[in-house]
């Protein structure tokens, strides 16, 4: 069973906004791992449900900013394409 104490402590802890994709899934994978354990009382499970949601947000942001920039590499290669190439193959 988790102490109380580190389970608020985590779960009131701000997520970094300097926090990478890796660090943010990672710490997303150990709240899963702890909710899905149990044991927890209902608040300590709330707080990191929480905390959850809140590095899944992070995560999100991190693979949009990314989705946006491969379509603006897309783009921009399929602007500098003749039309007789449009493939690379």
């Amino acid at each position: 069973m988790a102490d109380k104490g580190t389970v608020n402590e985590a779960a009131d802890e701000a997520v970094e906004p300097e926090m990478s994709y890796e660090e943010s899934r990672e710490a997303l994978n150990d709240v899963v791992r702890r909710l899905e354990s149990g044991g927890l009382s209902l608040k300590d499970s709330l707080a990191l449900w929480e905390r959850g949601e809140e590095l899944a947000r992070v995560c999100e942001q991190w693979l949009e900013g990314a989705r946006a920039k491969l379509a603006a590499a897309m783009d921009e290669r399929e602007e500098g394409v003749p039309a007789d190439r449009e493939t690379p193959f």
